[in-house]
This record gives C-alpha cells, structure tokens and sequence, in this order.
C-alpha cells in the first residue's frame, strides 16, 4: 500500500532524513520506532505532504506522491493524526466526529461508520454531548483516531499515540487500535519513541536513529526483543 523507497529530506541544510526504504503492506500495523530527534514526526510529514522530500520515491497504492498536497492526499485516503491529537477543545464529542465526516456525501454509510467507531472507542459514546476539552488526554486520542477513521482513509498514520498517557490508558488506546485493524482491515503507520507493547500489536517494526533506518523485520521474525534495544541505542552489529 505504501512503498518509500531512497527518501531524503531535511530543513534548510539539516539533512534529516537519508535513505529511507519503508514499505507498509495493506491491512498492516507497521510500527517506525526511535529516540527524540531520530526524523519519525519528519518522515511523516514528508508522506503526507507538509514537507517535500529531496529525493527519492513515495508510492501509495501504487501511484507516486512525492511533493503532493496534503488536502489531495488525504481525500485519496492519506490520513494523518498528528502529535498532539489537534482536537477541538472547544467543541463537543459529537462535533469533532462530525468534522471527520463532513466532505462525506454518503450520509447513510456515514451513520453506519459513526456507529462502528462509537463501538470501538466505547468512552466517546458516553461523553458524545460532552465537551472534548474535557476528555483525559488518552480519551482525546482515541477522539483523534475516529475522527481520521470518519474520513475513510486507506491508511491512518499515528504520531506518537502513547505521548503523555499513563500506562494503563495507553494499552486502552493499544487495544482500541488493534481491534480497528482486525475488525476492519485498515492500515496503520504508527510513531513511537518506546519499544515496549509494540510487539503485540505490530506486523513489521522499524527503528530509526539519526535519520535512518537501521533495522526493519517482521514481528514473526523477532525472536528476542533485545534486537529492538540493540538497534534502537545504536549496538547493532
């Protein structure tokens, strides 16, 4: 579904980004993994469009889309929920839902929608009429994540989802995320920092320190974690 291949890209004469091979398959949870400035928030906005790459290929569904808009890109399917979740504090449960669906034209498959997304994050059916400024910072992620699943992307790319939750609410929002995936078959592109609780959730793991990817495997292919930690802190062989 999604085919990087030899992306470079950076700010200014910073080069952030070098050789990047990723490739996300369909119906897929594909972790990128790294410490703080390793160029995950920048990958992502280099597939999404805010940042054009300086070389290299990006291919999703087969079609390349190096340097394209954000807006294209998401109405062909591209989604991202950026750091930070970005709801609308302002605004009801009900009213953020109803920004994710509004280019929509489908109204009766929208209702459909709405309900499935109300049944995989159970909490925004009990708070729907209130106020999302109000929800806890993992019930505002999960408020994020439907609302990106409301605009039927063909993959959803997550930017640190555990950011700033306690642990109990992260394997909520890690549970939450798997059941979308098994019950609907969408992919998912996630950003971490920490290795922990990924492996029961990912497909194919990738870590990334100072701009490049210096390991990728399967889940299957991971026999000892310590792969992960050796990679990520920069003793693989």
């Amino acid at each position: 579904m999604l085919k990087i291949s030899d992306l470079t890209a950076g700010y200014g004469r910073l080069n952030a980004l070098r050789g990047i091979d990723l490739t996300v398959g369909k119906s897929e949870i594909a972790f990128v993994v790294g410490p703080n400035g390793a160029g995950k928030s920048t990958l992502l906005k280099v597939i999404c469009g805010l940042i054009k790459p300086w070389g290299g290929r990006i291919e999703f569904e087969q079609s390349l889309i190096n340097g394209q808009p954000p807006e294209k890109l998401c109405r062909e399917g591209l989604v991202l929920v950026p750091e930070g979740r970005s709801i609308f504090a302002s605004l009801t449960v009900e009213e953020n839902l109803a920004l994710g669906g509004m280019g929509r034209k489908d109204k009766d498959v929208l209702e459909g929608d709405l309900e499935k997304v109300l049944t995989t994050f159970p909490i925004l059916r009990s708070r729907y009429k209130g106020v999302a400024g109000h929800l806890s910072g993992g019930e505002q992620q999960q408020l994020a994540i439907a609302r990106a699943i409301l605009q039927q992307p063909a993959l959803i790319m997550i930017d640190e989802p555990s950011l700033g939750l306690a642990p109990l609410m992260i394997d909520e929002v890690y549970a939450s995320l798997k059941a979308l995936n098994e019950s609907t078959g969408m992919t998912l592109l996630i950003i971490e920092q920490s290795t922990a609780r990924i492996l029961k959730l990912a497909h194919q793991v990738n870590v990334l320190r100072n701009g490049e990817i210096v390991l990728s495997k399967r889940t299957s292919e991971i026999d000892d974690p310590k792969i992960l930690e050796e990679a990520y802190f920069g003793y693989a062989a």
